[in-house]
């Protein structure tokens, strides 16, 4: 099932939706968006094909097939997730089924790399707390919940809050925008194109 939305632009103070599990330790990018799937010449259609491998397996169990799960963009999960090869595609296929924000014990540094380059933060928490955060956004898949980068807290009205933690440098740059690099070089048109003007190698020199 494949989420849409908009995609993040600017800076990110939050990220507001339901929640969901995906339980188990050491989820690596092969696992996420098998190797197949990365001939495609544009990354639109990977969010039908997230966990597909472990979706055909599990005959419609998975939780990313959950009818309950449709529209959700929070996912919790364990420890070491998104590790293995450093395909963009895996954080790419996330987001485009609909994921806009993860909250683990810990995430592969090449996979939170490139979940900051695409403005998803990537909280973290101890394993009991995320034990315990599975359950309660098990407990209730209708639950709102806001992840508040702001005040490093993971809270649901009728769940109560949990204490976050980010990387301080992944942080100021989602709060400040600085992780869009895209919007960052269209905003300094004037001074690149200055630039690129005074560059000998770009002008017969």
């Amino acid at each position: 099932m494949t989420q849409s939305g908009p995609f993040p632009q600017g800076t990110i103070t939050s990220v507001n939706g339901r929640a969901f599990a995906l339980r188990g330790d050491d989820i690596d990018t092969d696992r996420i968006i098998p190797a197949r799937f990365l001939k495609c010449v544009s990354f639109d259609a990977l969010g039908s094909q997230a966990f597909a491998d472990d979706r055909q397996e599990l005959a419609g169990d998975h939780p990313f097939d959950q009818a309950a799960h449709v529209g959700a963009s929070i996912l919790v999960v364990n420890g070491n997730f998104g590790c293995g090869s450093s395909r963009e595609h895996a954080p790419q296929a996330l987001m485009r089924w609909g994921i806009r924000a993860l909250v683990g014990v810990s995430f592969a540094e090449i996979f939170h790399g490139n979940c900051l380059a695409l403005g998803i933060p990537c909280a973290t928490a101890s394993s009991d707390q995320i034990k315990q955060l599975q359950a309660a956004v098990s407990a209730d898949a209708t639950a709102s919940w806001s992840l508040d980068l702001q005040a490093c807290q993971f809270r649901s009205e009728a769940a109560g809050e949990w204490g976050v933690g980010f990387e301080s440098g992944a942080l100021e740059m989602l709060l400040s925008g600085r992780w869009d690099a895209t919007s960052q070089l269209v905003a300094r048109d004037a001074e690149l194109k200055q630039t690129m003007a005074a560059l000998p190698y770009l002008n017969g020199f």
